[in-house]
């Protein structure tokens, strides 16, 4: 049954403007209504499938943010991608945290994790794709919880929580942000990596832009409305880093929701532009990475 927000999840006003119908095309070729709140310009898809119903939209094969052994095209581009991604990610937390406890919310399959354990981190997962969390467990040898509650670790037990394009995913948005900042440690660090849908492939491909990903996407950031959140939450911004390979991955996807083929060199050139006209703070590339901390008291 669908749930409909009567409440901006950021700012709590009931003012919304409709933004953008968007279609799954992806899956279920439904159509979705996003949303933005008048007051602080938080975008979120509304009316939304409940949490009992969400799982349906992530039935599908191809769905390869946890397929670890496909052989498409698309699928060893995400293998790659993810390659050089995860040195990037254990870059970011070792800047911040040379030691300690690291959770990774939305783990998947374990690779992030994997990594930081063979530096030196002690790891730990939360992941509610039982496959995913599965081949995490028996492949990958990390302990992974299926759900954020379910953590056996006492508050202030991590360095470092991460979640990398997972927020966008979660139901209970207000109520992860409670749980991360009582499981951190005080000068730990919670990074968090976020579609932008104020960036300049967004606005090219309108409702084909991959990252819309509706309803699996049940929130849709920019720059000034995770400020906003993050600020709300007891939170301090450290650092904005863009992921400026996901521009041309979303591209990909997007020309083949618009054309339905691949198009490499349109997918190339449009990420090169957006990466390029990113330079403009207001637009911002196609995904951001959060270093938030604690606000001091």
């Amino acid at each position: 049954m669908a749930e409909k927000i009567t409440g901006c999840p950021v700012c709590g006003k009931s003012d919304f403007s409709d933004y953008l119908e968007v279609k799954d095309h992806f899956l279920s070729k439904e159509r979705f209504l996003i949303q933005q709140c008048n007051s602080c310009n938080f975008r979120f898809v509304n009316p939304r499938p409940g949490k009992t119903e969400i799982g349906q939209y992530y039935q599908s094969a191809e769905y390869i943010s946890h397929g670890v052994k496909k052989s498409d095209l698309m699928s060893r581009v995400y293998r790659l991608a993810r390659f050089f991604s995860i040195h990037n990610k254990f870059r970011i937390v070792n800047k911040y945290c040379h030691f300690g406890c690291v959770l990774d919310i939305g783990c998947g399959t374990g690779e992030f994790l994997a990594y930081c354990r063979k530096r030196g981190f002690e790891v730990s997962g939360v992941e509610p794709n039982e496959k995913a969390r599965i081949y995490a467990q028996s492949e990958n040898k990390i302990s992974v919880a299926d759900q954020l509650n379910l953590l056996s670790f006492k508050p202030g037990s991590y360095k470092s929580i991460t979640m990398w394009h997972v927020l966008e995913h979660v139901h209970d948005l207000n109520e992860t942000l409670e749980s991360i900042k009582n499981l951190l440690t005080r000068d730990g660090v919670f990074i968090a990596a976020v579609p932008n849908s104020n960036s300049w492939d967004a606005s090219m491909y309108k409702g084909y832009w991959a990252a819309y990903d509706v309803p699996r996407h049940l929130y849709h950031f920019t720059e000034a409305t995770f400020r906003t959140l993050a600020a709300g939450k007891g939170f301090d911004v450290l650092e904005i880093i863009p992921q400026k390979l996901d521009a041309y991955y979303v591209s990909m996807l997007s020309e083949k929701y618009l054309t339905g083929r691949f198009n490499y060199f349109k997918s190339v050139t449009v990420g090169f532009l957006s990466n390029f006209k990113a330079k403009k703070r207001e637009i911002g590339h196609s995904s951001l990475i959060f270093v938030l901390s604690l606000k001091k008291t």
